[in-house]
């Protein structure tokens, strides 16, 4: 077994704060995911130290935080916990800092949330030259040892009462690290689940979106599901339980839901070699919340419009107009999971416009002033939309679907999805008339008309109709007469 040592530009960043703490007589514990990442070999972009300490925490991070110049946030004021927060070589740490939840270190850990995060070292250890972490580290319920078996398992039967954010925790974590929830444990959760009602939108939404920017969220949404801890959070999915669809689709409408995730994934590892559709999805949307992430939600959500949508005519089940129905109701989703505005305007257009691509394949031959307009409408969206439509109409498999249209259909989305990066690359083509030059001209007053006039002048310029300012005129004044 290699030695475990905390990496050396991680224990510059560490430095300071054990110095601080040794000038004071402090001992510091390390603590939780630090120490499970090193135990797995996983290292973290931007790092983030729990530390625990008999009591102080707050005063401690306070005076620290002068020291080291760092930025600093009370956590918890009554149960003692903050967070100082340190740029150092392009990388952002955390340092957290709580009392002992209890008299001693034991107690402390045994309030923690599972046992592989329930493992410490004293802060010292880590600075004592060329030895081995693993002689030193403190854990007495276990960890290590779920660790090897690679068990999510709650430390004590009050885990999830004191913290019931802690079921979705365990789902993430399992999620993020591939392991198996201990059947104890899924019990458990299973009995606390109403508890997460009482828990804050952003927390819930933070420990989602982890699952989420996987690409194992199908598995752990169904487990989820199974045990009726989904509709908790999402209470609209109810629904679409049982909803019976059309004969292109084999599945009720959630159920094509949660397969459309599934087929999500497998897209994505399927472009896994495809560099700019990979950096298109690993782009951040807000804080740290992926690209990728907001398009695994959208498949969840995308057609949870139908149940409200359900009409039958003449023998034949249709949901005309699911998509806006779908709008408002994800709209309130993503207001009660406090998402930013460019992670609700994304969401927006993921509903809005997922059948388009669908629609588009259907015609015999785009032209580019279709192509031109879905670019258009669908801005920054456009290949989200575009690979959910695979993924949509890859979880379709009804009697009347043929393996000959869902070839079509791919052959339309891909040649979409290249030339949208190569339109990325290309220069913008300068205006050719501005709302200036139309108030001049034609002696106009300002209203919705002039815009009217600009849209149609860029379209016909994009697509090679008119070249120069004169032609545009030209269209300004023909379209001003109708």
């Amino acid at each position: 077994m290699a030695v475990l040592k905390i990496p050396l530009k991680d224990q510059k960043a560490l430095r300071p704060v054990y110095s601080f703490a040794k000038a004071r007589k402090v001992k510091l514990y390390l603590v939780g995911g630090i120490l499970r990442d090193l135990l797995l070999g996983r290292e973290k972009q931007n790092p983030d130290f729990d530390f625990c300490l008999k009591r102080g925490a707050v005063s401690f991070g306070r005076k620290l935080t002068k020291k080291i110049k760092a930025g600093f946030v009370i956590l918890d004021k009554e149960h003692g916990a903050c967070r100082l927060i340190k740029r150092i070589k392009g990388k952002t740490y955390t340092f957290d800092f709580t009392d002992f939840r209890g008299k001693t270190l034991a107690d402390d850990l045994l309030h923690r949330d599972f046992t592989i995060n329930a493992v410490a070292l004293e802060l010292e250890k880590a600075f004592s030259h060329n030895k081995d972490l693993q002689d030193f580290l403190i854990d007495p319920y276990g960890g290590k040892r779920d660790l090897k078996g690679k068990i999510i398992k709650v430390v004590n039967i009050k885990a999830f009462t004191e913290d019931p954010l802690r079921i979705l925790r365990a789902f993430s974590l399992a999620c993020i690290l591939g392991f198996k929830i201990d059947r104890e444990t899924l019990k458990l959760a299973r009995l606390e689940k109403s508890k997460l009602s009482k828990v804050s939108n952003e927390r819930i939404r933070d420990e989602l979106f982890k699952i989420f920017d996987t690409l194992s969220a199908f598995d752990y949404l169904v487990m989820m599901d199974e045990l009726k801890i989904l509709k908790i959070i999402f209470p609209e999915i109810e629904r679409m339980r049982g909803v019976k669809q059309g004969p292109y689709h084999h599945l009720d409408v959630w159920k094509h839901s949660l397969e459309t995730v599934k087929q999500l994934e497998g897209l994505i590892k399927e472009t896994k070699n495809n560099h700019e559709i990979q950096g298109y999805l690993n782009e951040y949307i807000s804080g740290d919340r992926k690209r990728r992430a907001l398009i695994t939600l959208g498949a969840l959500l995308h057609d949870i419009g139908k149940p409200a949508a359900l009409r039958h005519e003449n023998g034949k089940t249709k949901f005309h107009g699911h998509e806006r129905i779908g709008l408002r109701i994800c709209e309130n989703i993503a207001r009660r999971l406090k998402l930013s505005c460019d992670e609700m305007n994304s969401l927006h257009k993921m509903v809005l416009w997922h059948l388009r691509p669908g629609y588009m394949a259907d015609i015999e031959e785009l032209s580019p002033r279709a192509i031109f307009r879905y670019f258009r409408d669908t801005n920054r969206e456009a290949v989200s939309i575009l690979l959910l439509s695979v993924a949509d109409q890859r979880s379709t498999k009804g009697r009347l679907t043929t393996k000959e249209s869902r070839i079509h259909h791919e052959k339309i989305v891909f040649g979409l999805i290249k030339e949208y990066f190569r339109r990325l690359k290309e220069k913008k083509l300068p205006r050719l008339i501005n709302g200036d030059d139309l108030l001049r001209k034609f002696k106009l007053e300002p209203s919705p008309l002039i815009g009217k006039i600009l849209s149609e002048v860029e379209e016909l310029q994009a697509i090679g109709k008119i070249k120069n300012k004169s032609e545009a005129l030209r269209i300004a004044a023909r379209l001003i007469k109708l």
